[in-house]
């Protein structure tokens, strides 16, 4: 038997892949399928079923392409109605796989169709649960999601199913089963994730808040649905993508994989209304970069960001990458369902340069620079980390703009003021600073380091800690 979790962090996303005898199950597996195709070559294994926990929100799964590729049967739990074919497993069905055998568990909650799969060993033990986004390491699934695509539901309907789901198929099961979720810290599926990607169940019925064994539905309801933020507004043209069918990656890969000179590049971009995504580090792009481009960079929390910045996943995107890295940023959109690159600048910026073309630059200046400044008359000081971060902890005067808000945080502002712009580390600010250059604000500096450089450099009076109500 073969258990093995592949883990994205950029994602913060856990699909699996187990084989037993030659027959292989891939749960829940990303856009791109060839790592899993060729995992089960080299063992000559066959996969037979692709194993979906439920239509996911964050990212869109590979099922489709993975299905085509390998003759797989693409298996959902109850209530799942896709719009391609699939097996609908009854709750409580075993599935064979090799000598082993996966029960179905039906557990609505996250989703009305979202399942849990029990993993039976070769003695008919049950070893595993993969839990898809109903049970987390420390947290279960948010009960909001599905609201977004079922008016009807809400989320204390669906976390009054969550309830029973996990009183009724989960908490009665083995405490030496090991979970195996489908993310951990840093998605946005839950509130609460522990940075750990499996644990024991006995160890979660323990620890984790949602797991008490004297919890009431009302006190679980309250506790489950309390401070959740919006989630990205992604999430459920994500479902949509999933539900419905989506290009094949390698249809994607193709599209975008055009390189374009400095003068085709600038000629797509008038002609089209791309948007210009330059995903170089942030410093290195605020030295210089194509005017009206935005940036977010490809080594940070990539993903989620695209998704959370650019609100149409039909937008048609010019990247503007490190050379060499134009396939990986492709592949990273597309797994969030952002499937238009329709090109890239060959040889990256410096073949912008090398062409004599306008570019433009964004001041960021080290903390001791601010420190100096700060002393002037109406410094402005702005702090786009989220809003919880801010109430914990914050430069006194600071004004809270968070980037997860842009469209709300960009109208308290005024384009003729000039403010220093910081986050927790340097990324997140140079998104902010970037998007709101190329709506015309010009007098926004960055602070390089965010927030953790301003604390370390004891140079500024901070607020003490408040714990927001939101997160009692």
């Amino acid at each position: 038997m073969i258990i093995e979790q592949i883990y994205t962090g950029c994602l913060a996303q856990g699909a699996y892949y187990i084989e037993s005898k030659g027959e292989a199950v891939v749960i829940d597996p990303l856009r791109e399928v060839q790592p899993y195709i060729d995992r089960a070559l080299r063992n000559n294994a066959r996969i037979k079923y692709v194993l979906e926990t439920h239509f996911h929100a964050d990212f869109v799964s590979g099922h489709l392409d993975l299905a085509q590729k390998t003759g797989a049967t693409i298996v959902y739990g109850p209530e799942a109605q896709p719009n391609f074919a699939f097996h609908s497993a009854k709750d409580g069905e075993m599935l064979r796989v090799g000598d082993l055998s996966i029960q179905v568990l039906h557990t609505p909650g996250h989703t009305m169709e979202s399942t849990c799969y029990l993993l039976h060993n070769e003695a008919g033990k049950p070893v595993a649960l993969f839990s898809g986004d109903t049970l987390f390491i420390g947290d279960v699934g948010r009960p909001d999601l599905a609201q977004k695509v079922k008016a009807d539901l809400t989320q204390d309907k669906l976390a009054g199913h969550l309830f029973d789901s996990l009183r009724n198929k989960i908490m009665p099961l083995a405490d030496d089963i090991v979970v195996y979720p489908a993310h951990g810290a840093g998605s946005a599926c839950g509130k609460n994730m522990s940075k750990e990607t499996s644990d024991t169940l006995g160890h979660q019925k323990q620890s984790n808040y949602a797991l008490r064994a004297d919890m009431t539905r009302e006190e679980f309801i309250r506790e489950v649905t309390n401070g959740l933020v919006a989630p990205p507004a992604y999430f459920p043209l994500n479902v949509m993508m999933n539900i419905h069918g989506y290009d094949s990656i390698d249809q994607v890969l193709q599209r975008g994989q055009h390189a374009l000179s400095a003068d085709a590049f600038e000629a797509a971009a008038n002609e089209t209304g791309a948007l210009v995504l330059d995903t170089r580090a942030p410093q290195v792009f605020a030295q210089g970069f194509i005017p009206n481009a935005i940036n977010i960079g490809i080594d940070g929390n990539f993903a989620p960001w695209v998704g959370a910045m650019i609100p149409d996943v039909k937008q048609e995107i010019l990247l503007v990458t490190e050379p060499g890295r134009e396939q990986e940023v492709i592949t990273r959109l597309a797994r969030v369902g952002y499937d238009y690159t329709i090109g890239f600048l060959e040889g990256g910026f410096e073949s912008w340069q090398k062409a004599g073309k306008e570019t433009d630059r964004i001041e960021s200046i080290p903390v001791a620079e601010l420190a100096v400044r700060a002393q002037e008359p109406n410094t402005q000081i702005l702090d786009v980390r989220k809003k919880s971060e801010f109430l914990s902890e914050h430069i006194i005067d600071a004004e809270n703009a968070p980037l997860d808000f842009i469209n709300e945080s960009m109208a308290q502002l005024d384009k003729n003021k000039t403010y220093y712009v910081h986050c927790a580390g340097g990324y997140r600010s140079m998104i902010f600073t970037s998007i709101l250059r190329a709506r015309g604000f010009d007098k926004l500096i960055d602070v390089q380091g965010g927030f953790k450089a301003i604390k370390e450099s004891g140079k500024f009076q901070l607020t003490d800690y408040v714990c927001p109500s939101s997160l009692l």
